[in-house]
């Protein structure tokens, strides 16, 4: 039996989780096209350096340029906005969430250390002039400015704007679910798969030259787990993408980045010991959270789809909106 979704069957829809998006869109001429974005993801409406999220990362196929994934399966924690970009903006994007972060947190370098910022990609090239490096480090700031918890725009937007996904417009995706009281929400950059690869419809099978691909996938939850618990939700993102028919081939980036609202863990604390309280793995609950992993994970990636527009790129290539009703 399928399960409840969200009252805006979002990713926002686990409180107080935030989303932006920054679109860049221009014809410079014949050759090249601006066709690329950034998208934040905030996961609470307090300092994320100060109150840090517990967090965890499934690398399901490696061929990614991700940064701050090893940190956060150090540690567990997650402290920054989780960015997406495209793989050539992952430097600048870093850069402006990072001097995002310093301006709103003065003692991150100082009295604190470092900052661990996430940021995840996918290649946007065929339609993109990734070269270019259009994506600045303002543009991050933008995103994290822009982010509020209303529903998600989806499809071409954002990070999406340029990604293609089983051979048609691709991009931002998301879906909720609920479990016993419980809210978990999946977003999803989608760029990956053929047309004759996807089992949720009957595409045409015109072959397109793009490249492999890659898919990041971010989990949001309020329910209280803890590290190695949200690296187990983390991993059933492969089994939801693989019902869209997607075998995570060589060249596809499939990483999953998964946080929990619950049980914040604060920077200024200061004491010897740590008291969280967490579900038991031996709960039915946590089966209800994998199952909501895998529907979130699925329905994402074919909202991604439903919602994108036809989009003209670099090289006068169209990418076609999906036929999905």
């Amino acid at each position: 039996m399928k399960l409840r979704k969200g009252m805006n069957n979002c990713i926002t829809d686990v409180a107080e989780v935030k989303v932006g998006h920054v679109t860049l869109y221009e014809e410079i001429d014949e050759q090249d096209t601006i066709c690329t974005g950034v998208t934040a993801i905030l996961p609470h409406n307090k300092s994320l350096f100060r109150k840090k999220l517990r967090a965890a990362s499934s690398v399901i196929n490696g061929y990614g340029k991700t940064a701050g994934l090893v940190q956060i399966d150090e540690l567990g924690l997650l402290e920054s906005p989780i960015m997406l970009t495209n793989t050539f903006s992952v430097g600048s994007v870093m850069q402006g969430t990072l001097q995002y972060m310093l301006d709103k947190n003065p003692e991150i370098g100082d009295t604190a250390s470092s900052l661990n910022i996430v940021v995840g990609e996918c290649n946007d090239s065929y339609l993109n002039s990734m070269r270019l490096q259009a994506v600045k480090p303002e543009h991050a700031i933008q995103a994290i400015e822009c982010a509020s918890e209303e529903p998600v725009e989806e499809g071409a937007i954002g990070a999406g704007k340029g990604m293609v996904c089983y051979g048609y417009k691709g991009g931002i995706g998301t879906a909720s679910r609920m479990v016993k009281g419980y809210t978990v929400g999946c977003l999803v950059l989608s760029n990956f798969g053929k047309r004759e690869d996807a089992l949720f419809a009957d595409f045409n099978k015109t072959h397109m030259n793009t490249p492999d691909g890659s898919i990041m996938m971010v989990i949001a939850t309020d329910a209280p787990l803890y590290d190695r618990q949200l690296k187990r939700l983390a991993n059933r993102t492969a089994a939801g993408l693989g019902r869209t028919g997607s075998y995570m081939g060589h060249g596809s980036g499939d990483i999953a980045i998964a946080f929990s609202t619950a049980n914040l863990y604060s920077y200024e604390s200061g004491t010897a010991m740590e008291n969280v309280t967490f579900l038991r793995d031996d709960h039915p609950v946590m089966n209800g959270l994998f199952q909501a992993v895998v529907e979130t994970t699925e329905e994402a990636v074919i909202n991604s789809l439903r919602e994108a527009e036809t989009t003209e790129g670099r090289k006068g290539r169209m990418v076609e909106k999906a036929p999905l009703r």
